[in-house]
């Protein structure tokens, strides 16, 4: 294709990122695939400095540390057909606006999904074997373990709740397959047989707080799941439970989840919270049934390339004419994560 017919494309992001999320072969492709200059990087949609190229951009490779492409920013891009996000979920990202422009929208956020999944994998594993408590222990004591103090230790039969078969839950179910786990598994959005098809049970959300031994979430941060693990619905997970959340903090009742945690009922693993991140006085940083992370679980470090290649490849998609493969719809947003 000549230059002259290549799409004109704009980043818009944090620049702090690009080099991890472009190397200089990603973005000697995206360079050959569309008209693009790598010095510029657009955090204010609505700034005069960007102004002249956002007036000409037709393609938005967005990430972290991009606005909300509200009215006013989408003004400033008349000629906008696509955002292409190098990043996870664009709930926060996209308006009505953009979808009455009918902009068409591709994420990132099924290659963002597999380091969380595996994560959570290896935290289930990990609370399986008690790992944290006696690491805890083996401090203090510098003796190991009677046992007593492994009798119910382990993996074998582990029952698993997964809460959300949303990408990061379906590829979590799908890594959870070669292992001796019972796996139960709500969503609403997910019948019978699909359930049984993706390797776990379909239960209500009662019922699996009350049968797993480790609770999973991963439903997506949207009104309907604000809080839905509530003190009532915290207090339906067995004695010795461990909660797991990769998802978003609003999802839990914090300050019941705190009570929880400090009468040692229960444990958790958390790689967010609500706030985030929590204030310096908070009792879960010190708290030995806790494991606190500060929003690691999504990619990171060379895991960013991954996320890269798939906007380069959506971009090549694009400028051939071809349908995408990571393209997100509007009705997407109500279920995915």
């Amino acid at each position: 294709m000549h230059s002259a017919q290549l799409p004109r494309a704009v980043f818009a992001m944090d620049p702090v990122h690009l080099p991890l999320l472009f190397p200089d072969p990603l973005m000697a492709r995206l360079r050959r695939t569309a008209r693009i200059d790598p010095s510029l990087v657009v955090r204010d949609l609505t700034a005069p400095s960007a102004a002249s190229a956002l007036a000409r951009a037709e393609v938005l490779i967005t990430g972290w540390g991009c606005p909300h492409l509200d009215a006013g920013a989408l003004n400033a891009a008349p000629g906008l057909r696509a955002v292409l996000h190098a990043a996870g979920s664009v709930r926060s990202l996209v308006g009505d606006a953009l979808w009455e422009r009918g902009i068409t929208v591709s994420s990132a956020v099924t290659g963002n999904a597999l380091p969380v999944a595996e994560y959570t994998l290896a935290m289930i594993l990990l609370t399986g074997k008690d790992t944290f408590a006696h690491r805890e222990r083996y401090r203090a004591t510098h003796a190991y373990p009677t046992p007593a103090e492994t009798a119910t230790t382990g993996n074998l039969g582990r029952r698993i709740g997964i809460i959300g078969a949303s990408r990061v839950g379906r590829r979590l179910l799908d890594l959870l397959r070669p292992y001796d786990f019972e796996v139960l598994l709500h969503d609403p959005y997910v019948d019978a047989a699909e359930a049984v098809a993706l390797g776990a049970r379909p239960v209500s959300l009662e019922d699996l707080l009350r049968r797993s031994d480790i609770v999973s979430l991963h439903a997506p941060d949207i009104p309907e799941t604000y809080r839905m693990l509530d003190r009532d619905r915290l207090a339906l997970i067995r004695d010795g439970g461990v909660l797991i959340n990769t998802s978003r903090g609003a999802l839990v009742d914090h300050d019941a989840l705190t009570d929880e945690l400090l009468s040692r009922r229960l444990s958790a693993v958390l790689d967010v919270t609500d706030p985030e991140p929590l204030p310096a006085a908070s009792p879960l940083y010190g708290l030995p049934n806790v494991f606190l992370t500060p929003h690691i679980a999504g990619s990171l470090g060379n895991e960013l390339e991954r996320l890269g290649r798939i906007v380069v490849d959506e971009l090549e998609r694009l400028a051939a004419g071809l349908p995408l493969g990571h393209e997100v719809r509007h009705a997407d947003l109500t279920r995915v994560a």
